[in-house]
């Protein structure tokens, strides 16, 4: 899996910005002996933001990217000038990545649509100058409002394609064939198992400018929740699906048995998958005659089924009316995208990450500024404290 460009998992350390310190400041001019507080108000920190974007279809780009921190919010100065905010760090993901804690496992958040944004860590807001703390009987306030501090915490991006129909099969049962005929789409195809190693997407048109996504996926073999052949890593990828279509060749020993043996392989995986729509297509069934297939037909499961051949086009079209009819089953059509899923906690452990910098932080080298070195000397009671005192003498007069 080292030579290839598809990432579906990418492990990330992120760090907001903390909010800039208030300033503890004075008004100096000419002639205005009495200026009182100026401090202006700290910046506030950046966030960390997941936006969806339809043209990234793997993780690829992250994978290198192990630090994303935003800035720091400026401290604010005097004249009553707020601190520059800092400037927050948008990642680009694609459409169905979903966002883990990576110590936990906890679920955070999902994106499934173009655009779409989700502060993922929030920024520090930045602290009140001591313009804000005057009040009739503290007219000279010497302190102000820190910045609230930063958050940081290790993601899990996990993506899960969305498409509206999943084929589900064994290994070389003609899943990249059926998507290569019905799409565009030119996934690898040869004669023998485990030629798909990653998912595979096309569209595929239909009548009146319509069309809807499929999804090819690598090879199911029995023991896959046990760890066998690729295991269940890629099964995540059809949890948004509406509809999971079976592919069980013609030559198959028995093929209701095939299909409890998948059926039964996504429910270790996740239970909910039996909830989905199923259709179950016969695939290479060019090399059957009308009986054979009259008699086949009788020992197949209850669920819409159909021969079909990808070398010779057979049913191709009835496939893609079947398939259509089954995804506006319940009225109009549901994008994947719209399907709401439950979240799992995500297992760590059994997932393949790159951890060589996992104990490495990036140091926080910013400095807050305390108040300007002018106003060290400078005594409220002197400017404020005399004249509060004549002021009574000439009133008591």
């Amino acid at each position: 899996m080292s030579d290839t460009n598809f990432v579906d998992y990418v492990k990330i350390y992120c760090r907001s910005g903390k909010g800039g310190r208030g300033s503890t400041h004075f008004r100096r001019e000419k002639y205005i002996p009495k200026g009182g507080p100026d401090g202006g108000d700290g910046g506030d920190g950046g966030h960390i933001i997941l936006r969806g974007n339809r043209n990234y279809w793997t993780l690829l780009h992250l994978k290198f990217k192990r630090h994303l921190l935003a800035d720091h919010g400026e401290s604010g100065s005097g004249k009553l000038c707020s601190g520059k905010k800092g400037e927050s760090v948008i990642i680009d993901v694609p459409c169905g990545t979903v966002a883990y804690d990576a110590e936990t496992g906890e679920y955070i958040c999902d994106v499934t649509d173009d655009g779409q944004e989700i502060i993922l860590l929030k920024g520090g807001r930045g602290g009140r100058g001591n313009n804000h703390f005057k009040t009739p009987t503290n007219q000279a306030p010497r302190y102000a409002q820190p910045g609230e501090p930063f958050e940081e915490r290790r993601i899990v991006l996990e993506l899960k394609v969305l498409a509206d129909v999943g084929l589900v099969g064994f290994p070389n049962a003609g899943k990249s064939t059926l998507l290569s005929v019905m799409t565009a789409a030119k996934p690898k195809i040869a004669n023998y198992a485990f030629t798909t190693l990653e998912p595979n997407l096309g569209i595929v048109s239909y009548r009146d400018h319509r069309s809807f996504v499929m999804a090819d996926i690598p090879g199911i073999i029995e023991g896959a929740s046990e760890g066998k052949g690729l295991g269940l890593r890629f099964l995540r990828h059809i949890e948004r699906n509406s509809l999971l279509l079976f592919l069980v060749p013609a030559d198959a020993d028995d093929i209701h048995a095939e299909y409890r043996v998948l059926l039964n392989e996504l429910a270790q995986y996740n239970p909910e998958l039996l909830d989905k729509r199923r259709v179950l297509a016969v695939s290479k069934s060019d090399m059957l005659d009308d009986e054979l297939i009259e008699a086949l037909s009788k020992d197949l499961p209850d669920i819409p089924h159909i021969f079909i051949s990808s070398v010779v086009g057979l049913n191709i079209q009835q496939l893609k009316d079947l398939l259509w009819n089954e995804l506006n089953a319940d009225g109009a059509y549901v994008k994947a995208a719209d399907n709401q899923i439950k979240h799992r906690k995500l297992d760590i452990r059994a997932i393949e990450l790159d951890d060589d910098d996992d104990d490495f932080i990036p140091e926080d080298d910013y400095e807050e500024e305390d108040w300007d070195e002018e106003d060290e000397d400078f005594d409220p009671d002197f400017y404020y404290g005399e004249d509060v005192e004549e002021d009574d003498n000439e009133s008591k007069k």
